[in-house]
């Protein structure tokens, strides 16, 4: 029997954005009309000196399903979006980016899989257009490294826009990860998942405000360091790597000296071997760092963000069953 949907919530992260909030409105509303009784769409704002709040309250005016969350910082795109989560009424909730990059005309197909059964529809990229080649290339080998190590397997090509079932939503609120890698977290979480290609076209108006090439490494490394303990074993190999290199040139400069050999590149050796064994040391010692940092930041608890503002919406109570 195929589910109907009664609320869809769309939650959407937004910074400096001005320019984007009416023609999104403008697409995505025309879709949500079609594919739900009832829509909410929840823009989850980091305070910024452009326009886009009072944009958002002049839809809101117009449109009583028009809310906002604007934080009391700026937390993130990943910790905005889960606020908008934690704040979803809706059967099933599309986390979305602003600026009609993700094609909001897709939500129609991909509540037709949830329709079908599946808890997790995922729109995957056939290309990228507008990104520049280091962020692809970034991209690519990321997915990859990730998809080798990490305990989970996240689709590649893929962003956090994608449709959650309402029992997803409720498993993800629960994880007390404070990193906000919702494509790893959605992995963790499970359930019948399923991918929709998809040509991703250029920005609609402005400049990316999330993700750029140090946003995308730092959520790249969310997805190894948080997600896998590879890392570490890869360090303690390396010792032992380094420390079988300096035995072996051990061997060898003894075998040398018992066959009366000069030896004339000790001095480049002695240098080349203190400059191997420092390096190792620092990736070793970066590798740690990375894991006690997110230790660190889980351990002290803090709440992933405050809302100083909310428009429209309350925080869900969440069964801790």
């Amino acid at each position: 029997m195929e589910r109907t949907v009664s609320l869809i919530s769309v939650v959407v992260p937004v910074y400096k954005e001005e320019g984007n909030i009416g023609p999104f409105l403008e697409r995505v509303v025309s879709v949500l009309e079609r594919v739900a009784s009832d829509y909410e769409i929840i823009f989850c704002l980091d305070p910024c000196p452009d326009r886009t709040e009072e944009i958002i309250l002049e839809h809101r005016e117009k449109n009583q399903r028009v809310k906002l969350l604007r934080f009391s910082r700026r937390v993130g795109q990943p910790m905005a979006t889960l606020a908008g989560l934690s704040y979803s009424c809706g059967d099933v909730v599309v986390p979305i980016d602003v600026d009609l990059q993700d094609p909001p005309e897709l939500i129609e197909q991909m509540v037709a899989k949830w329709s079908e059964g599946y808890d997790v529809v995922i729109p995957q990229r056939v290309s990228r257009t507008g990104e520049t080649v280091v962020k692809k290339v970034v991209s690519h080998v990321g997915y990859r490294v990730i998809n080798r190590i990490a305990d989970v397997e996240i689709p590649p090509n893929t962003g956090d826009f994608r449709l959650l079932s309402r029992r997803v939503v409720k498993e993800l609120v629960r994880l007390r990860e404070c990193h906000g890698f919702l494509r790893g977290m959605v992995a963790l979480v499970g359930f019948k998942q399923i991918t929709i290609p998809f040509e991703r076209p250029p920005r609609h108006a402005g400049m990316g405000n999330y993700n750029r090439f140090l946003g995308s490494l730092r959520i790249g490394f969310n997805g190894i360091f948080c997600f896998s303990n590879y890392a570490l074993g890869l360090s303690t190999w390396l010792g032992f790597l380094t420390a079988g290199f300096s035995l072996l040139l051990t061997a060898i400069y003894f075998v040398l000296k018992l066959l009366g050999r000069e030896i004339l590149w000790g001095n480049p050796t002695t240098v080349i071997l203190i400059t191997f064994l420092g390096g190792v040391q620092l990736i070793t010692t970066g590798i740690l760092g990375e894991y006690i940092g997110r230790i660190y930041e889980e351990v002290k608890q803090r709440p992933k963000f405050i809302v100083d503002r909310a428009e429209g919406v309350q925080q869900q109570t969440m069964d801790p069953q």
